[in-house]
């Protein structure tokens, strides 16, 4: 047998080379070429199942284990070129149950050489058929796959995003049964630099897509993923928080990381007054942790204390000034780009639209008109710039949810708010993460919860149309 075993690298390049040829080309001469050898390329897998199984697939698992507890000693160690090989054998055997267990040795076996000794293609078929639920293998290896082939873990991303675009009309709690389906977020909480990775490529999806709102809720979701699996893997502390986000305040991100729901809800205030003075610190003083756009990229990671800024701001007492810490932070995160001068024209644009709305939230009547009138911009000044128009609807929408009267004129408003399919979207999206973030924060105002749930579904029937015929 191990004759007949010796010659199956070799023969491996040889079908392997066959295959490439097969799959880039459809002439007759290649089809040809398949019928003349399909009868030899079925003997070789055969022959190669039969081998590996014969070698005993559990002696090659102890052998590979024992290998790594021998270290430097090289006369008891398995040579490189035989775990290369071993790995190229199995490229075509990894979705096998009975290679199962020899698939995981190889993932988690760790030499001493300087080089990666697993061959590319061995991770790249593992991690394909993990993506297709064609293996199934333990958090460890998959761990071991994405920390020793970058290639793999950038491919996951990618997955994960394609199956988030193909699924648009899937709510926020389903794209977060994608992401906790992935593993990312639980390999992510395990290990920094997956972590980094993963949010590197967020980062870079989000330039790209010019600030694109589906995937700042893509962003968010993984994060809460992240920080429910983070909670549980660091209870061993394995890794500090600053490793996870190295040029981060560490101060700032301790409490981003503090979920609303643990905080009683009379110190919201608190705590929102303490993020923004952090922020605007960092921000605007110029401090040694990054620029806007950093810090507000770490802002949205935790984007449910921006919507519960403009709540708190919003049920505050009519006459109640709105506190400047509060205002700075909603101005800072719609437009983090915006200078000083701008930030501040944003606060006092809000500021003016939220002393029309305090004055209307206990209001048991009210018109759309009166809406319009409070969201109107001052006669005679400068239009708003987009973020601002957009943290307006926002402040609208909220608004409706939550005031007595609003409720009523909720549908009205809408239909005069969405002259566009983009604003369309935009009041979609928001109610979607509405209802995500209220789930989680176990809010029980059964009568908001319900407006915005039928909210949702009609504007979502709406929507489709539209998409039709474009």
């Amino acid at each position: 047998m191990a004759e007949d075993s010796a010659g199956l690298p070799s023969d491996y390049q040889f079908w392997m080379q066959k295959l490439s040829v097969w799959t880039q080309a459809s002439t007759l001469e290649t089809q040809r070429d398949i019928c003349l050898h399909l009868p030899q390329f079925q003997e070789f897998l055969r022959q190669m199942y039969e081998t590996l199984k014969e070698m005993m697939v559990l002696s090659l698992v102890s052998e590979l284990r024992e290998n790594h507890l021998n270290g430097f000693n090289s006369q008891r160690r398995m040579s490189p070129e035989r775990v290369r090989s071993l790995s190229r054998i199995c490229i075509p055997l990894v979705t096998l149950p009975d290679f199962g267990p020899l698939v995981e040795a190889l993932l988690t076996y760790h030499g001493h050489e300087p080089q990666e000794v697993l061959c590319p293609e061995f991770f790249d078929a593992v991690n394909e058929a993990f993506l297709l639920k064609k293996i199934s293998l333990p958090k460890s290896a998959i761990l071991c796959l994405w920390l020793r082939h970058l290639p793999s873990l950038e491919n996951t991303m990618l997955h994960l995003f394609e199956k988030l675009i193909s699924s648009e009309r899937n709510s926020l709690r389903r794209i977060e049964c994608f992401m906790k389906d992935s593993l990312l977020p639980e390999a992510a909480a395990c290990h920094p630099a997956i972590f980094r990775v993963v949010d590197e490529i967020f980062r870079s999806a989000l330039l790209e897509t010019d600030g694109a709102a589906e995937v700042l809720a893509c962003i968010q979701v993984f994060t809460r993923c992240f920080v429910e699996a983070l909670e549980k893997e660091n209870k061993q502390l394995k890794f500090a928080l600053k490793t996870y986000f190295p040029y981060a305040s560490p101060s700032l991100v301790m409490v981003l990381l503090q979920h609303p729901k643990d905080i009683p809800q009379g110190l919201w205030h608190q705590s929102l007054k303490h993020i923004s003075e952090m922020l605007k610190e960092i921000v605007e003083d110029h401090g040694s942790y990054g620029g806007p756009f950093e810090n507000w990229f770490l802002f949205v990671h935790f984007g449910g204390w921006a919507d519960i800024t403009a709540e708190q701001l919003l049920m505050s007492e009519a006459e109640a000034e709105p506190p400047e810490a509060l205002l700075w932070l909603l101005a800072f995160s719609c437009s983090p780009g915006a200078g000083h001068q701008q930030r501040v024209q944003t606060m006092v644009e809000v500021k003016t639209v939220l002393g029309r709305l305090t004055k209307l939230f206990r209001s048991p009547t009210l018109s759309a008109k009166d809406l319009q009138a409070a969201a109107g911009e001052n006669q005679g000044g400068d239009p708003r710039p987009p973020a601002c128009q957009q943290l307006v609807r926002r402040l609208l929408l909220h608004f409706l949810l939550w005031a007595p009267g609003g409720h009523a004129i909720a549908r009205e408003v809408i239909t005069l708010m969405a002259q566009t399919d983009a604003i369309m979207n935009e009041i979609i999206g928001f109610l979607d993460y509405t209802l995500y973030r209220w789930y989680h924060l176990c809010v029980e105002a059964h009568t908001s919860r319900k407006l915005a749930k039928e909210l949702l579904t009609e504007l979502r029937e709406q929507a489709s149309p539209r998409q039709v015929n474009e």
